[in-house]
């Protein structure tokens, strides 16, 4: 009888193994079918590889000063113009791509784990939710972009100031949304027969409740890695972020706006790639939402 029962314990384990298995299948083909999300990626993917080989995509060193280019046009030589400096765009953007993700993917770390150790105490220990919640609250009564500026111009001009400036900025909104769906999953009834059965806090927390709370996590932190890229600009425009000659898009923007009539390359394409990158990141966002949480598509559309 023994043995019977340990054999049929097996075949359900690997009946479980299995259905996850083809959830996970369902789901990966799900996502990529979503047109939006495809899109997204395709965007994603082009900056990515960008920023892991600039140095062999970029035609010249993106701090390297030729007098006799200064305010070049867009050429055959330099296909995106030159500078005040006559340091090549093109480089000086390939360049400042990998700093503006390098930014965003660690502001996105620390926001993400931040975020969700808050928003799992706040909910999942009573005596810890005001006091977090108010001193969360307390920072989202500034506006996110000025509390950021005040934050880099505090510690000072430098890659790690400003994903320390963005993370603090970031952080209160996505910890309310990880506590927000926390206390929607640990009222569940497979969550309470956990408890009933002895189940750990830990095990509960992360094996029942955060595994269940994923889907508006990550749909926020594609939001916080879009953001993110246009306040490090908007930091470096101001002098705050990384400091020259390194370069970032927003310097090299900021680097351009007092040749903007003259060379409006400067300022132009910089912008640009901005702007495609975020709307890359909005669509990857936006399928995301769609497929983790269809329901919420469907009132959408009823609306």
């Amino acid at each position: 009888m023994k043995a019977e029962a340990d054999i049929a314990d097996l075949s359900i384990t690997e009946q479980a193994a299995a259905a996850r298995r083809r959830r996970r299948v369902e789901f990966v083909k799900r996502l990529y079918g979503h047109r939006s999300f495809l899109v997204g990626s395709v965007i994603l993917a082009l900056f990515t590889l960008t920023a892991i080989f600039a140095g062999v995509l970029a035609p010249y060193g993106p701090t390297d000063i030729n007098y006799r280019f200064i305010l070049y046009p867009p050429s055959a030589e330099h296909w995106l113009g030159t500078d005040g400096f006559g340091r090549d765009i093109l480089s000086r953007i390939v360049y400042g791509t990998r700093v503006s993700l390098r930014i965003g993917l660690m502001t996105v770390l620390f926001t993400g784990i931040l975020g969700t150790l808050l928003g799992t105490l706040a909910s999942y220990v009573n005596w810890l939710d005001g006091l977090i919640m108010r001193g969360l609250d307390g920072l989202m009564a500034f506006p996110g972009v000025l509390l950021a500026i005040a934050l880099a111009a505090a510690l000072g001009p430098s890659e790690i100031n400003a994903v320390i400036a963005l993370t603090v900025t970031f952080t209160p909104r996505t910890a309310r949304i990880v506590r927000a769906s926390v206390l929607v999953v640990k009222k569940m009834q497979f969550v309470e027969a956990a408890h009933a059965i002895g189940a750990g806090h830990g095990r509960i927390v992360f094996r029942y409740i955060l595994a269940n709370a994923l889907s508006p996590l990550i749909v926020q932190l594609t939001f916080v890695f879009a953001v993110s890229i246009i306040a490090e600009a908007i930091l470096s425009f101001l002098g705050v972020g990384p400091p020259p000659p390194a370069p970032s898009l927003g310097n090299i923007i900021a680097d351009g706006r007092s040749y903007i009539q003259e060379a409006w390359w400067i300022a132009v394409f910089p912008g640009l790639v901005i702007m495609i990158g975020v709307l890359g990141l909005n669509l990857m966002g936006d399928g995301l939402r769609d497929v983790l949480d269809p329901r919420q598509r469907a009132s959408l559309e009823r609306g």
